[in-house]
């Protein structure tokens, strides 16, 4: 078991630094902003928090960085339309009674309509982005999985392959084994049959003796 370092990046830190980076890009700020922050929430330095994004994080959320950019500019788009609306109001202030009663009535229920569907747009889009970063949890632990039974089958193809090599070096000796015994009985037999061939006879004392033939 391989053991992890105290100031190795855990999957809930790399969601915090996702989370606050993408909410200083959708609101208009720096990522060096989004950096101080995690670092601060983290107990770890700017520059830290910064690499981790650069080299790991960010490829992890190009969908969701191209989403907060997006909104980003709906939410430009929809300060200048209340800079507008303030702007009207100021006016309507100043010109006449007449114009400043017209006013209101032709423009503020529109520019009123306007600022809605870009609320609900921009509702619409935080909603989408949630959803995406869930689905994105879901399919790296998806993928942690399948990565962790790949490794179990390979594991278990190394034990096979040993224990097949192991059988075919027991079946060889038993091979040899058999191969040497076959060997001594045939050799066993030969003496036999050599024995059987040996001519004796008896010496003066009563003794048998081979007669070489």
């Amino acid at each position: 078991m391989v053991a992890s370092r105290q100031d190795a990046w855990t999957e809930d830190d790399d969601l915090v630094l996702a989370e606050v980076t993408l909410r200083h890009i959708r609101e208009g700020g720096t990522q060096l902003a989004a950096f101080e922050e995690v670092g601060q929430r983290l107990g770890r330095t700017a520059a830290a928090c910064g690499f981790r994004w650069n080299s790991c994080v960010r490829k992890r959320y190009d969908a969701a960085i191209s989403i907060a950019k997006s909104q980003r500019q709906q939410l430009k788009k929809m300060g200048r339309i209340q800079a507008s609306a303030a702007v009207a109001e100021t006016d309507a202030v100043l010109l006449p009674q007449r114009q400043a009663t017209a006013v209101p009535q032709t423009q503020g229920p529109k520019q009123e309509t306007v600022a809605e569907e870009q609320i609900e747009s921009v509702i619409r889009m935080l909603v989408n982005q949630k959803e995406m970063a869930r689905r994105l949890r879901q399919l790296e632990q998806e993928l942690e999985g399948k990565d962790l039974e790949l490794k179990e089958l390979k594991e278990a193809h190394e034990r096979a392959k040993k224990e097949l090599e192991q059988v075919q070096g027991v079946n060889d000796d038993y091979r040899a084994l058999v191969q040497i015994m076959d060997r001594a009985r045939k050799l066993a037999f030969l003496q036999e049959e050599e024995s059987a061939k040996a001519i004796f006879k008896m010496d003066e004392n009563g003794n048998l003796e081979r007669v070489e033939k």
